[in-house]
């Protein structure tokens, strides 16, 4: 028998599974399931990326300044104090690398992105999960599960499935309210989609036990690319840049996130349709039975009366070539989540929801 074995922790990780994007038989498919922009990335991220090609023998950047500044000047903060990873999947991994270990706990909240656990465990560290209030983040539990083991708590704000998120004021007294020694991380993969949000930013700078992570991913979208980046407190990314590869984002990711981060034309744009065809999709649903909280993101997580009925649905959607995604490894076992597409994605999910119904009522 083999004496070679992972480190604790490794194979109690699930294999994160991404969105689907093909079905069996169906060859024209619209693909809801990622969260992705519907209109793809700023033209002047494309051509951007379209130039850097020729420089594919080159290594990138490894302080990665010009993306950092363009970050800083968009978003009003200090370069210093910003990271870039590959997505702000490496920012999260980074982070428990950094802070936990064996008999550390990482807390997050039962409806949580799923690489917070994967990352805990990766770290060998106890990944604790908090329950929250009518798919909403609750403050008190999460204090309340606070223990002098815990590291790092994770919340996103607004929260990626159920859409919803907490407020300015709810989230300072989270961070206020930690144990010494335990850092709050505030996942902003979706801050853009609110207006005038600066995903904790304020926060950060009068505190030294705050991070933020964000991504390129969605509203920009540049899923593809895989770029993301963090900002905190010197002190914090000072430690996680010496665990950071030197060239962990690509030249391409460097150029097409930097052109996408200036091109704030376009970022108003596309949140501008998402807000759009999100307020309508989510009144759609509801008019035939199938409600949702109000989401602050760009997907709404429609609920139905069963785990069996939500995923009669997917299936119903599906043969439609509508992919969306079910999210009972969310702890949501009678919701799908839908990303909101143009306007023909919309109004095809739309028909397709109230043709299900109305075939379960027939």
């Amino acid at each position: 028998m083999t004496q070679i074995t992972p480190q604790p922790g490794i194979m109690d990780i699930a294999l994160y599974q991404g969105g689907a994007a093909h079905v069996d038989g169906v060859s024209n498919v619209t693909k809801l399931s990622s969260n992705e922009n519907p209109l793809g990335a700023s033209p002047k991220a494309v051509e951007a990326m379209t130039q850097a090609v020729t420089q594919q023998h080159r290594y990138p950047s490894s302080d990665h300044l010009a993306l950092r500044s363009a970050i800083g000047e968009t978003h009003g903060l200090d370069p210093a104090r910003i990271i870039c990873g590959a997505g702000s999947d490496e920012i999260i991994t980074f982070l428990c690398q950094s802070y936990a270990g064996p008999g550390d706990e990482v807390l997050y909240t039962e409806h949580g992105f799923a690489m917070y656990r994967i990352s805990a465990l990766a770290a060998g560290a106890t990944p604790v999960e908090v329950k929250e209030r009518e798919r909403v983040t609750d403050v008190d539990a999460l204090l309340a599960g606070c223990t002098p083991q815990t590291k790092l708590v994770f919340i996103a704000n607004p929260n990626n499935p159920t859409g919803t998120m907490i407020s300015e004021a709810e989230v300072t007294r989270l961070a206020d309210g930690l144990p010494k020694g335990a850092i709050l991380v505030l996942d902003g993969a979706y801050a853009e989609y609110v207006e005038g949000f600066d995903a904790g930013a304020k926060l950060i700078e009068s505190r030294d036990n705050v991070v933020m992570t964000r991504t390129f991913s969605k509203i920009y979208g540049l899923g593809g690319a895989r770029v993301g980046w963090g900002y905190g407190p010197a002190e914090i990314i000072d430690v996680l840049n010496r665990v950071r590869g030197p060239f962990n984002v690509s030249v391409t990711g460097l150029a097409g996130a930097e052109a996408a981060v200036r091109d704030r034309a376009y970022v108003e744009h596309c949140r501008r349709e998402n807000a759009k065809w999100r307020s309508w999709l989510a009144d759609q649903l509801a008019e035939v039975g199938v409600p949702s909280d109000t989401s602050c993101t760009n997907f709404i997580l429609a609920r139905f009366g069963s785990q069996a009925e939500a995923e009669a649905c997917d299936d119903f959607l599906k043969a439609r070539g509508l992919i969306v995604r079910r999210v009972a490894g969310y702890n949501l076992p009678t919701a799908l989540r839908i990303t909101i597409g143009d306007e023909p994605s919309c109004r095809a999910v739309a028909a397709g929801v109230r043709d299900f119904k109305a075939g379960q009522g027939a």
